[in-house]
């Protein structure tokens, strides 16, 4: 009879084993941090409501409009850099920017802020800011290992 048992090979001697390196790093490209957009959209979440959670919706009328549109655009972000990481991680320094932005804005959105609207952009601001240079590192190490 034939022997028909198979035996595990190793594959690195493959002759098509670059070409399947290659293209499984193409197929999972950019989901270096795919644990950060989960965060992301927390934050971007977070920011949304915090003028009703925080209540200054009714103190604040304008600054609660900017955190609701300022944290829907942050998770769209978020969403985008599930959806396409590639191509989206490109705007992790726009993620900064309108981390600064969250901080900034109470001055200037708003109209005598108190400590706990202050506290809460500054909190939310800042973990923009972090999450934003996380993103934007690990879509500058993939795009050095890719080329």
């Amino acid at each position: 009879m034939a022997d028909v048992s198979h035996t595990r090979a190793d594959l690195a001697g493959h002759p098509d084993a670059p070409e399947m390196r290659a293209r499984y790093a193409r197929m999972l490209g950019g989901h270096d941090v795919a644990l950060v957009d989960g965060p992301v959209f927390l934050v971007g979440l977070y920011c949304a409501v915090s003028p009703w959670i925080i209540h200054f919706s009714s103190a604040q009328p304008a600054l609660a409009v900017h955190n609701l549109i300022l944290g829907i655009a942050i998770g769209v972000l978020a969403l985008g850099f599930t959806a396409r990481p590639a191509r989206m991680y490109g705007l992790s320094w726009a993620m900064c920017a309108m981390g600064v932005w969250l901080i900034v804005a109470p001055w200037i959105v708003g109209s005598g802020p108190d400590a706990g609207i202050i506290a809460n952009n500054a909190v939310i601001g800042g973990l923009t800011i972090l999450l934003g240079v996380v993103c934007a590192g690990a879509a500058a190490k993939s795009g050095r290992r890719t080329t």
